[in-house]
């Protein structure tokens, strides 16, 4: 009872989408066909209009015209043959292929050519004015006389396939009638392709109103392709910079081959721009596009929609689509052009499937179901009636672009929609978050509960440490000595945050619970520092880290740090001088010392933050350069000095030793550091080919210098 039921909404499902096919299509007849005026044919080869003003009104020229069969006749052959009492006996309509055409009891093929004549009897105030012919595309190599004048030519018209080269391009040529007579003689050849002939409406009239015309659908051509280029390469730069959705990439494709296409069709921009661009290559790009859209659409619409596409269908879209292209591809247009109704029905087949599935998502509620569908019935209409006008059974000409740009808008909006809504979902969750964090804030209040887990996360930390510092034991020597460092410099602080921990827990003095929960952030963020320290060190140590060297005058490399960090010295109470000696008098000849100004400028505020930490307020920290000429190269020496508590001298080989911590009787306790600021300066100096030692009488300060080999500036530059 059940599939019954499905079965019956099915059907119904398509005999609606049926309905509305059916009513679109009669609709755009209606409007598009519509005459603005009698209907006018020619008979026998003659267009009487001496009671109609084509300058007001451009005419289509169809009806009757003299049809002469295999045979390539000049204005002048003709009248040669009528003079002789030849008149024409045979006629064929226009707009119409030859292909079917009742010849001597027989149907004429699709290849060949033929000479068509038609004679146009003009009103009295027609006669006066420049008119002008608009030539659509002729299948497939045309040559125009008009009074007898050759006004267009079309490739190249031949008697056989050899000498016959095709070309599609729409054409406006203009001519002064002479009279009240205009003859049009055409040759035309096909060996190409399934159609042959004229198969589009020939316009006349004013020439002024045919070129408007021609302008604003070049215009709307133009538009339209730059439209669809636009929008699909903009969803292909989306799908390149998030590939996660798929659904961008699809649109994108398909977008962007629908706005190729509309490059090959209508006005033909791209022969009008490319006029040599080859006419089999021109064709296959066409039918490409129009085997793989129907694809292209389904793999879109499975991303949007997903689990709507059975197993079945995914397989034969496939094989469809594979087969049609390997036949277009391997096969001349003479054959693959007689299966443009089949690419037409494979297509329409596509799209008829997936309004189905729109209508079951729509029904369902899904976002974007219903606009999806309304936008497919106007395409599928128009791409109908493209396949429909393409194989001579409709009177309108090509659409498919307009209709799919309203399709693509459409799908832009659905694809932005999906976009918005993954912010704001994003949003929601930046304010859950937010949320969350007011929460564990307020759980501040639990202090033994808190405490404890960061005990356990503590506790956790260490373990880590240890298991990384088993798996690593056999790793590079640089992580190494990371594990090394870590293990050695932070069980003291580590064992200090667990006395603390464990003085709260047993409560011993609950009224420095307080002082101790700061000890331990403290220790905290000293140990993140040291971590950071220790392991740009052991990459240092390890030859790790890229240095960028490139040559830098010292004197403005001094006085660009003097200036950076002055207001940092002076806050800390302290007095910065800057004492650049003999090297700021010397310009021409300035110390230049290859450099990578950034590390350096590193090892320098390490001695300088030194410096600070063991100066009291009031004190004085200076910033030093020399130029030692007596070693070659010379030797760029930058001093920092300051009038702080001093090293004792023995100690002075040891306090750039990584494991040397300056304790002295008296000195502040408040004083920290992790000990590796010198250690991380000697190495940038290392690196950079020079020395680093201090001097210190133990009482009065100590000063510190970092001499590095440099070279004056008239030689680098000769060098370079």
């Amino acid at each position: 009872m059940i599939r019954g039921i499905l079965r019956f909404g099915t059907r119904s499902i398509l005999l609606q989408l049926a309905v509305v096919v059916a009513i679109g299509l009669i609709a755009s007849y209606a409007v598009v066909s519509a005459p603005h005026s009698p209907q006018i044919e020619s008979k026998e080869g003659r267009l009487d209009l001496t009671q109609v003003h084509i300058v007001e009104h451009p005419l289509k020229l169809q009806g009757e015209w003299a049809f002469y069969w295999q045979e390539l006749l000049s204005p002048e052959d003709i009248r040669s043959r009528i003079d002789g009492g030849d008149e024409p006996k045979r006629y064929i309509d226009i707009p119409s292929s030859w292909l079917g055409y009742p010849l001597d009891g027989q149907q004429l093929s699709s290849e060949g050519f033929a000479t068509y004549r038609l004679v146009i009897q003009l009103s009295e105030r027609d006669r006066q004015e420049r008119l002008a012919l608009r030539l659509p595309t002729i299948f497939h190599a045309y040559t125009l006389w008009v009074n007898g004048e050759r006004l267009a030519e079309v490739g190249r018209v031949g008697a056989d396939k050899r000498d016959t080269i095709p070309q599609l391009a729409t054409k406006l040529v203009f001519f002064q009638p002479a009279g009240g007579t205009v003859e049009l003689v055409m040759q035309v050849a096909n060996f190409h392709h399934n159609r042959g002939g004229i198969t589009k409406p020939i316009e006349l009239g004013d020439s002024n109103a045919l070129t408007v015309k021609t302008h604003l659908n070049v215009a709307a051509d133009m538009f339209i392709t730059a439209s669809l280029l636009v929008i699909g390469l903009y969803h292909l730069l989306l799908f390149a910079l998030r590939r996660k959705d798929k659904a961008p990439l699809y649109f994108g494709l398909l977008t962007t081959l629908i706005g190729i296409r509309s490059l090959l069709v209508g006005e033909l921009m791209l022969t009008q721009w490319l006029p040599h661009f080859s006419w089999e290559l021109q064709f296959k790009i066409e039918y490409l596009i129009l085997c793989i859209s129907g694809y292209i659409m389904s793999k879109y619409f499975d991303c949007i929609f997903p689990n709507y596409l059975s197993r079945w269908f995914r397989l034969g879209s496939r094989i469809a689509t594979v087969a049609l292209c390997l036949i277009v591809l391997l096969t001349p247009a003479l054959i693959y052009s007689q299966l443009l109704l089949t690419i037409g029905v494979v297509v329409v087949l596509h799209m008829t499937y997936l309004m189905v599935g729109l209508v079951h998502a729509a029904v369902r509620h899904k976002e974007g179901a219903l606009i999806f569908l309304l936008m497919s019935v106007v395409a599928l209409v128009t791409v109908i009636n493209d396949f429909l006008y393409y194989n001579g059974w409709s009177p309108i000409g090509n659409t498919s672009p307009t209709g799919l740009l309203v399709f693509t808008i459409a799908q832009m909006i659905l694809l932005s929609s999906r976009f918005t809504r993954a912010a704001t979902n994003e949003e929601r969750i930046a304010r859950e978050l937010q949320e969350a964090n007011t929460k564990l804030k307020d759980m501040n209040t639990n202090l033994e509960r808190l405490v404890m887990e960061r005990t356990h996360a503590l506790s956790a930390v260490h373990e880590d440490l240890r298991t990384s510092y088993e798996q690593l034991l056999h790793s590079e020597q640089g992580r190494k000595k990371l594990l090394a460092y870590i293990t050695h410099d932070l069980r003291m602080p580590l064992s200090s945050m667990l006395g603390y921990v464990e003085a709260v827990q047993d409560n011993v003095k609950p009224e420095r619970n307080e002082q101790y929960l700061q000890y331990i952030q403290d220790n905290t963020i000293r140990i993140n520092r040291m971590i950071e320290e220790l392991s740009f060190l052991s990459h240092l140590e390890t030859g790790q880290i890229a240095y960028r060297m490139e040559p830098v005058h010292v004197v403005q490399f001094l006085r660009g740090f003097f200036e950076q960090y002055e207001l940092v010295v002076r806050d800390a109470g302290l007095d910065f001088r800057l004492n650049l000696g003999m090297a700021e008098d010397q310009r021409p000849d300035s110390p230049v010392v290859w450099m990578d100004a950034q590390r350096l400028e590193q090892a320098l505020f390490n001695l300088v933050s030194n410096a600070m930490k063991f100066t009291s307020a009031g004190g004085i920290v200076r910033l030093a350069l020399a130029l030692d000429e007596t070693q070659e190269p010379p030797y760029a020496i930058m001093s920092v000095q300051d009038s702080g508590i001093g090293i004792p001298p023995e100690q002075l080989e040891q306090i750039f030793d990584r494991n040397y911590r300056y304790e002295r009787s008296g000195m502040d306790q408040k004083i920290e550091g992790s000990g590796l600021g010198l250690a991380i300066c000697r190495e940038i100096v290392l690196a950079h080919g020079g020395t680093v030692r201090a001097e210190s009488d133990g009482r009065t300060g100590a000063i510190f210098h970092i001499s590095i080999p440099c070279k004056v500036e008239h030689s680098l530059n000769t060098q370079l």
